[in-house]
C-alpha cells in the first residue's frame, strides 16, 4: 500500500535532515523519520544549503490522491544555532533547547481558539511534536550539548493559504502545518466536521453565543443585498447540517441561525440533516408533496415532478400564485426538523431564498434574530 505523508510529517523530517547535516557536517539526500502511526517516511531531500552556522533542506510535499492544495509544495526547514541568551531553560547544558518557529508561508495565529495561542506560528501540536522528536535523535546522537532553532517555511505558502480556511479561522501570512497521524488519509466527513468543529470552537472561546451557519457561500449577493449581512462571517456547515448542530450545542451557543438555498434547505423539510446527494436527494419529492398539501392541481403536480432544480419546480407554483401557501408549509416543517435536532438546547430559525426569486420563506423569529447578530 502507499503512503502519502502530511506537512507536519515533511517539516519534521526536513528538519531532521537540517539537524543531521548541521552537527555532523555531512551531506544527506535523505533521512527516514518513523510517523505517529508508526509508519516510516523515507524522504528524498530537496534544496540543501549548507553555512557554517545553518542548514536548510526541502521535502516535496505529496498528497497523492487526495485534493489537498499543499501538494506539490516544498516544505522547507533551516536548522541553527541559538545563542545563549536566546535559551529558556535554566539549566541549558543540561537540557538543550529546540525553538520551533513559522518563516516565509506558515501561517501566524491572531485569533484565539486555535490549537496554537495568538501570536504563535500555525505549526500545530502533533507536527511541533514530531519535529521535536526526530531533532533531539539527532541531538543524542551527536552528543549535542547547544540549542537549536528551527524555522518550517513553505515558499509560495502565503499565496495558496487562500485556498484554505486559514484566512477564516485567523491565520494569516501562510498556510498550516498540521497532522495528527502522520499521513495523508483520503479526505473524510470527519475531517470537513473538525474544521466546523474548529471554527465553531473559535467563536465560543471570543464568547459568542450567536451564530449564523450556512451550508456555504451560495447566496452571498442576495444576503448583503437584503440583510446587509456578509455570509462570509458564517460558520460553513456543507452537507452536514445535523452534525453542526450537534457541535453548536456542545458548544453551549444558546441562538442559531441558519441560511440557505432551497436546493439545500427543502430537505430539512423530509428531516434530512445530510443534504449530500449521494444520501439522498429528494429535493422535487418534497416539493411536490408540499405542493398537494396546498392545492396545486395534478396536472401541475405532474409537470413539478418532471423538473431536475428547485428553481424551475418554485416557477409553477408561482405561474399557480400559491408561493405564499407553500413556503408557509415548507417552513412549518423544516422548523419542526431543526427544532426536533435541537431539542431545547438551543433556539434555531431558518431563512431560505435562491439566487433567483431572492426570499423564498423564513422562520418567525429570523429576522430579530439575525438583527441582534448584526448589532453585536
Amino acid at each position: 500500500m502507499a503512503y502519502y505523508f502530511t506537512t507536519g510529517s515533511c517539516s519534521a523530517a526536513a528538519a531532521k535532515a537540517a539537524a543531521y547535516i548541521l552537527l555532523s557536517g555531512q551531506k544527506k539526500a535523505s533521512i527516514v523519520i518513523t510517523t505517529p502511526k508508526g509508519i516510516d517516511f523515507h524522504a528524498e531531500l530537496l534544496n540543501i544549503n549548507i553555512r557554517e552556522d545553518q542548514v536548510s533542506c526541502g521535502v516535496l510535499k505529496d498528497g497523492g490522491e487526495d485534493p489537498d492544495v499543499t501538494t506539490g509544495f516544498i516544505i522547507t526547514a533551516t536548522v541553527s544555532y541559538l545563542p545563549d541568551h536566546d535559551l529558556r531553560e535554566t539549566k541549558a547544558k543540561d537540557c538543550p533547547h529546540i525553538q520551533i518557529d513559522g518563516g516565509e508561508g506558515v501561517g501566524r495565529v491572531h485569533r484565539p481558539g486555535l490549537d496554537q495561542p495568538v501570536g504563535n506560528a500555525a505549526i500545530n501540536s502533533v507536527p511541533r511534536q514530531m519535529i521535536q522528536r526526530e531533532v533531539r535523535e539527532v541531538m543524542n546522537l551527536f552528543d549535542c550539548h547547544r540549542s537549536l532553532k528551527v524555522i518550517i517555511s513553505v515558499p509560495g505558502g502565503e499565496k495558496l493559504a487562500k485556498r484554505t480556511f486559514n484566512p477564516r479561522l485567523g491565520i494569516e501570512g501562510g498556510i498550516s502545518i498540521l497532522g495528527t497521524s502522520g499521513i495523508v488519509e483520503p479526505m473524510s466527513t470527519k475531517a470537513l466536521l473538525d474544521t466546523i468543529r474548529v471554527q465553531l470552537h473559535q467563536k465560543h472561546v471570543l464568547g459568542k453565543k450567536k451564530l449564523v451557519i450556512s451550508p456555504g457561500n451560495y447566496g452571498l449577493d442576495f444576503m448583503r443585498a437584503t440583510y446587509g449581512y456578509d455570509l462570509e462571517e458564517a460558520v460553513k456547515c456543507s452537507n452536514y447540517i445535523g452534525e453542526t448542530l450537534e457541535i453548536v450545542a456542545s458548544e453551549q451557543f444558546t441562538h442559531v441561525l441558519l441560511c440557505g438555498h432551497i436546493g439545500k434547505l427543502v430537505k430539512l423539510a423530509g428531516g434530512i440533516m445530510n443534504t449530500h446527494s449521494a444520501e439522498a436527494d429528494c429535493r422535487i419529492e418534497l416539493m411536490v408533496n408540499a405542493a398537494l398539501a396546498v392545492g396545486l392541481p395534478v396536472p401541475m403536480l405532474r409537470k413539478m415532478q418532471e423538473c431536475i432544480s428547485t428553481d424551475a419546480a418554485y416557477q409553477i407554483l408561482v405561474d399557480a400564485n400559491l408561493t405564499g401557501e407553500f413556503m408557509d408549509y415548507l417552513i412549518r416543517k423544516i422548523k419542526f426538523y431543526l427544532d426536533k435536532r435541537a431539542a431545547g438546547r438551543f433556539t434555531i430559525e431558518c431563512i431560505v431564498f435562491s439566487n433567483e426569486f431572492g426570499l423564498m420563506g423564513k422562520t418567525a423569529g429570523a429576522d430579530q434574530l439575525l438583527k441582534e447578530l448584526k448589532d453585536e
